[in-house]
């Protein structure tokens, strides 16, 4: 029985979230139960992606990528595939029609197998439409239930949210993304020296996101609200811990948000939702 397959496909996508991600599997068990698959599939198939840019440097990372994509098309005319986490994605991808995001964000994945160097604006932001942006978007399709109109209206916010996630990660990892992997994704941003005035425009600029995404936030049905107000006020904290760091310290070591705070942020973010108070 293919429901049998289809099950066991969408499981394997719930446990590479969890190994790969405690924070956003918090995030997930915060939506509404009918939504949580599809996220956890979305997220499945993401990061098997980005581990083969990112991760997988002892083998031949385009070959890889290759048959990645090839094998998601594949799935996609076939509405099935042996591998379980592109079968259940396949599923998703035709139930919210949702090709469209598909295609720039393995565009953006092709992108790190060469690209070190981000150094205009416009490339910069292309990279994190396609890396961050439309994944946002592919979580808003399952948000409002395939229902246009309303993604439509979303559709500004959940970008904003997308783009902050990627740009606090971007700080976050600064010294594994410049040593280990070699790039460089903030134009103009000496990374041997990161600036005091860098560090704080590129807070301010996400900021800046963040004050945007939260209006769509408030407005997102309420089977995915709580859960994504929650990822919205950690990654808030976690930009607000890199704020305070100086600049050296964020070269030389990977800043966290530790479990008590986080545990915090989870009751925090569920008295502002029931309040309907959010900051």
């Amino acid at each position: 029985m293919k429901s049998l397959f289809d099950t066991s496909a969408i499981e394997c996508s719930k446990i590479i979230t969890k190994k790969y991600s405690t924070s956003f599997s918090l995030a997930i068990k915060m939506l509404a139960p009918k939504i949580q698959n599809d996220i956890y599939v979305i997220y499945g198939f993401v990061r098997c992606a980005d581990e083969i840019v990112d991760t997988f440097d002892e083998f031949n990372q385009k070959e890889l990528l290759d048959e990645f994509e090839a094998d998601f098309y594949k799935a996609y005319e076939r509405k099935i595939s042996l591998n379980p986490v592109l079968n259940a994605f396949q599923e998703v991808v035709h139930r919210y029609d949702m090709l469209d995001l598909v295609k720039p964000f393995l565009k953006s994945m092709r992108l790190d197998l060469n690209k070190k160097e981000y150094l205009t604006k416009e490339e910069y932001e292309a990279y994190i439409f396609g890396s961050a942006d439309v994944v946002g978007l592919m979580c808003l399709l399952v948000f409002v239930n395939g229902d246009r109109k309303r993604y439509d209206a979303l559709k500004a916010s959940a970008m904003k949210l997308g783009s902050a996630f990627q740009k606090v990660n971007f700080l976050r990892d600064l010294k594994h993304d410049y040593e280990n992997l070699g790039r460089i994704y903030f134009p103009n941003v000496n990374m041997k020296s990161l600036s005091h005035t860098d560090k704080q425009a590129i807070v301010a600029e996400i900021e800046n996101d963040f004050k945007e995404a939260l209006v769509g936030i408030k407005n997102l049905p309420n089977e995915a609200k709580f859960g994504v107000y929650t990822a919205y006020r950690y990654y808030k904290s976690l930009l607000h811990k890199i704020a305070k760091t100086e600049p050296e310290e964020i070269l030389n070591k990977r800043i966290r948000v530790d479990d008590v705070s986080k545990m915090f942020i989870i009751g925090k973010s569920f008295v502002n939702c029931q309040l309907n108070y959010m900051l």
